[in-house]
């Protein structure tokens, strides 16, 4: 099929608006979720420590309770969009809030850390479902530009507010009672989202497709995550290992099959390779993953810098979150209510741009900062995260009729959580190498000798707290001092990269995206 058809392919259901009610419960209810999955890419982070006791886990099991969570949510987008199209968006979004529930709850109820990643990555799997789904589900019942744009603001917002106050809520809810109810928590939110999903949601499909991908599915979900598992494995295993070198191998043979398979001509391809013939969804979907790889990737090392540098505990550092947090809530609801009027490539370059500020502005952290020098940073970041995710998430959609949109968010989606699990592994692999150089490097590090290597690891490792075990009395304040200046340091060269990947990513956007390849139905004034 072409990339004028899939711009222009009619909706399934005639274009007619929805009644409001329906629109109403939708929209809520796709928010709840979104807030629940996005909640659970951040707010595991502050309850490491408390879970690393409870659990006795290492730090390599503590970083695959996070990744496997985000590598099994970037291997199922694009497939649970495609399958959505075919056998019904509702039914896969029921489903995908099942499994996260009940996942959730064996995460909860977890008794080692091989048994919590394995549910972290059964929670990937139902979030996938949830999140491909949920843009779809947004774009059926809001035809055009006016009503669309409120609704994706509304939505960008929520979402933002979840990425942002998992800190807060994750630092609370550990602080306050356990570790597990982070996860706990999920289970009757769940229960009272599941209700109104199966009473009031509509259902809806592309009425041409034909059958399923299962060739396309296996290939390309088992090839995406042997590739971000060997990117995600390659800092603590050894970029040279036999497994880490298989998982590259392998995973990009299966991706070169998965595209030999779409280039088919075969109406069950889950991915119409035209697609990325559109200029204005390559600049999205390129925007998005280098934006999700630098900003993302940054807030991860900023938290950790509050927890283990200034000494915050999870609650107060999810306090301190709160300028990125309220900024990003109130420039997303704007945005989406506004944005309609504006270019969709002048306001997601400038909303890139804006990050890659923000980024910047993190190099005014110095060894003797106190939080409030990330003042600055947080506000900016907060507008530009704010400004980005209502036109991503309109312009990823709006380049193809409503009856294909569960394949377009899930490849949209896909490079978002692709760019995530790409930038936390690469950049978080850079910053372990930049702290343990400039450690070892220092004048506490070569007094340390043979021991030095050791602390270096503990230090990049966000052990800055317990050198008093590695190191003798006498060393303990100057190897705290140089350990500090050396996470600093690290910690501003690693945001300069990700502030010039982030400005390329705004590049595209200024130059690819475009008003004109989106469909009829995302331009109508309708709201």
């Amino acid at each position: 099929m072409s990339a004028d058809a899939i711009r222009h392919r009619e909706p399934s259901t005639g274009g007619k608006d929805s009644p409001s009610h329906v629109r109403t419960w939708t929209l809520l209810v796709v928010c709840v979720t979104t807030f629940m999955l996005l909640l659970d890419v951040t707010v595991v982070n502050v309850a490491l420590p408390d879970l690393r006791n409870s659990l006795n886990a290492s730090f390599a099991e503590q970083q695959w309770v996070i990744a496997a969570y985000t590598l099994a949510m970037a291997a199922f987008l694009l497939s649970s969009g495609s399958l959505a199209d075919r056998i019904g968006r509702k039914r896969v979004f029921t489903l995908g809030l099942l499994v996260f529930t009940l996942s959730s709850l064996a995460a909860g109820l977890a008794v080692n850390p091989l048994l919590l990643s394995l549910a972290r990555g059964v929670q990937g799997v139902g979030a996938a479902m949830l999140f491909s789904v949920g843009l779809a589900l947004i774009g059926q019942e809001f035809r055009g530009a006016r009503a669309r744009g409120t609704a994706f603001g509304i939505w960008g917002g929520v979402g933002g507010l979840a990425f942002a106050l998992g800190p807060l809520i994750g630092g609370w809810l550990t602080t306050s009672l356990s570790w597990r109810w982070i996860f706990l928590v999920n289970v009757p939110i769940g229960i009272l989202a599941l209700l109104p999903t199966l009473g009031r949601l509509r259902e809806s499909r592309d009425p041409h497709s034909r059958g399923v991908d299962t060739a396309g599915m296996v290939t390309f979900g088992l090839g995406l995550a042997l590739l971000l598992f060997g990117l995600m494995a390659g800092n603590s295993m050894g970029w040279d290992c036999p497994p880490v070198l298989f998982a590259f191998g392998i995973g990009a043979a299966l991706l070169g099959i998965f595209v030999a398979i779409q280039q088919k001509k075969n109406t069950a391809a889950m991915l119409d390779l035209s697609l990325f013939r559109i200029r204005s969804f390559n600049g999205v979907a390129w925007g998005t993953f280098l934006n999700n790889a630098a900003s993302l990737s940054t807030v991860f090392l900023l938290i950790s810098y509050m927890q283990n540098v200034l000494r915050y505990s999870a609650w107060e550092t999810g306090l301190r979150f709160l300028p990125l947090t309220l900024t990003l809530f109130v420039v997303a609801l704007l945005t989406g209510r506004l944005g309609s009027a504006l270019s969709p490539g002048l306001l997601l370059g400038t909303a890139i741009a804006l990050i890659a500020v923000g980024l910047g502005l993190v190099t005014l952290v110095k060894p003797d900062s106190d939080w409030t020098a990330l003042l600055p940073s947080l506000v900016v970041l907060g507008i530009g995260m704010g400004m980005f995710n209502p036109p991503r998430a309109a312009v990823t959609i709006g380049v193809v009729g409503p009856a294909r949109a569960g394949m377009a968010s899930g490849v949209g989606q896909t490079f978002q959580q692709a760019g995530v699990a790409v930038g936390v592994s690469g950049f978080g692999a850079l910053f372990q190498s930049c702290v343990e150089s400039a450690f070892t490097q220092s004048v506490a590090g070569r007094q340390l000798g043979d021991r030095a290597d050791l602390v270096a690891h503990e230090v990049a490792t966000g052990g800055l707290l317990d050198l008093g075990k590695l190191v003798p009395p006498s060393m303990v304040e100057a190897t705290t001092a140089a350990a500090r200046v050396a996470y600093v340091d690290s910690l501003t060269e690693v945001t300069r990269f990700c502030a010039v990947l982030a400005a390329v990513g705004a590049v595209l956007a200024f130059t690819l995206i475009r008003r004109k390849d989106l469909h009829g139905s995302a331009l109508s004034s309708s709201s």
